[in-house]
């Protein structure tokens, strides 16, 4: 399967400032293929749908690739593989991720300070209502 036949779409809390930053930080490599962030709180078709699947976006980011579904510490996982190694933050992002324990072990602390920072800044849980 060549690049050009991939489709990876994320799906992330716009409003997490942890979210965002990562969403922008991490730097896919070219053969990842053709990119769309959908921020989950946003009206669109696709957010609803994975909702109505029982994924909970309060929960965890998902990212979906050639349409296979990674969620939470799994989406972490597959992002860290398909990223590029250069610059800091996406080596560190790569020794972090890319192993499958280490993602899980730091997904419910990171997931976690995601929560706090909601509360602190006030914003609402995403939700399951589409």
């Amino acid at each position: 399967m060549g690049s050009s036949d991939k489709n990876l779409i994320l799906i992330y809390d716009n409003e997490c400032p942890f979210c965002r930053n990562y969403s922008q930080l991490v730097r896919l490599r070219q053969g990842a293929g053709q990119i769309t962030m959908l921020d989950a709180r946003a009206p669109h078709e696709l957010v609803d749908k994975v909702k109505r699947q029982g994924f909970d976006l309060d929960q965890g980011m998902l990212v979906i690739l050639n349409e296979q579904y990674y969620f939470g510490a799994d989406a972490l996982h597959i992002l860290a593989l398909l990223s590029s190694r250069t610059g800091f933050f996406n080596k560190i992002n790569y020794w972090l991720f890319s192993s499958k324990t280490l993602s899980r072990g730091a997904y419910p602390i990171l997931r976690a300070g995601r929560n706090l920072s909601l509360r602190l800044l006030g914003k609402k849980k995403i939700g399951y209502s589409g």
